[in-house]
């Protein structure tokens, strides 16, 4: 039998969502709609454009639990795909936006007979807001809140993100934090390079603003965050970022130490679909800070929940039940 784990970085979205054109009129947005094509499958969109095709494990509880069982997963966390954060839009809708697909998250999770629990979205742009939410989620049932790295040129080191963030350790709520609304422009619209390059190398811009930028140094040691698909390109490149903090003044910005004193601060998810990936994940970060993730339901997900961590070779026991059920247990506190 193999051994049971807890993935903590999956998306949902709501087959009965509110028409938030319809509330706030249609010069509004764009927002997220589902086209089901019932048998099954369906189109996410985004406006009048088609933005991701998907099948009824994003919206249904019951297949999303016969997936669950196949692929001998316990327990997942949901969480909103980052193009319904609305971060772009007055923070007020953004906010009734977050309400709304928080309450839409604890529905499908109440669904599941404890088998999936909810990661809060909060209207970023605003932190009073955003901590509003945050409080009023957690009440209903959230384990945390996932966020976007960034809003528009604010990056994680910024003095309302950080204000969140110490929000999120007065409220004991956990942080998954996702790469969105990717840096590069025109040459990413080929080979689906925004997925593949830019958001790899935002995930590293979060992780590098939150040590560069000084906002670990200002936050207590209990903030619990986590950072998706491995920490992107930071733990392949944490030994250039190192060198370069060493030899230039400008790069360290007001961190009081080098990158690597703060590995041991946050925490990544499994989702690099690669055993070499992993060997390095596992020796960069340590194993007691790796959590699985495999970002289904969606097509570049990991189709076999859990395989990469269950099949890695060199993996002690112990090291592997830390990654595929332990650590999420203490993280999230489930």
């Amino acid at each position: 039998m193999p051994l049971p784990c807890i993935d903590i970085h999956s998306h949902f979205f709501p087959k009965d969502a509110p028409s938030f054109a319809t509330k706030f009129g249609e010069q509004s947005g764009p927002w997220v709609t589902l086209q089901d094509h019932g048998d099954g499958t369906g189109m996410m969109m985004l406006g009048d454009k088609p933005f991701r095709p998907v099948h009824d494990a994003l919206w249904d509880a019951k297949a999303r639990i016969k997936d669950l069982d196949a692929n001998h997963v316990e327990t997942q966390i949901i969480c909103a795909t980052p193009v319904m954060f609305a971060y772009d839009a007055p923070a007020g809708q953004a906010a009734y936006v977050a309400s709304a697909y928080n309450d839409a998250a604890l529905a499908m999770c109440a669904d599941s007979g404890g088998r999936l629990r909810a990661l809060a979205q909060v209207p970023l742009q605003d932190a009073a807001l955003a901590c509003k939410e945050l409080t009023r989620a957690m009440r209903a049932g959230c384990v945390g809140v996932q966020i976007g790295n960034h809003v528009g040129p604010r990056e994680m080191d910024d003095e309302g993100i950080v204000a969140f963030l110490q929000h999120c350790v007065d409220e004991n709520a956990a942080v998954l934090v996702h790469p969105w609304d990717m840096l590069g422009g025109e040459r990413l619209k080929r080979w689906m390079s925004a997925w593949t390059v830019a958001m790899p190398a935002e995930t590293q811009f979060g992780i590098m603003a939150m040590i560069l930028g000084g906002a670990f140094d200002r936050l207590p040691a209990d903030l619990r965050i986590c950072f998706a698909h491995g920490g992107g390109s930071f733990p392949y490149l944490l030994g250039r970022l190192e060198n370069a903090w060493h030899r230039r003044d400008i790069v360290r910005g007001i961190s009081l130490h080098p990158p690597s004193h703060y590995l041991n601060r946050f925490s990544v998810d499994s989702a690099v679909f690669d055993p070499r990936a992993l060997r390095l994940l596992v020796d960069t970060m340590g194993a007691d800070h790796i959590m699985v993730g495999s970002d289904a339901p969606f097509p570049l997900g990991e189709e076999h929940i859990g395989e990469l961590v269950r099949n890695q070779p060199g993996l002690t026991e112990v090291h592997r039940r830390q990654v595929l059920t332990e650590n999420a247990r203490s993280f999230f506190r489930l």
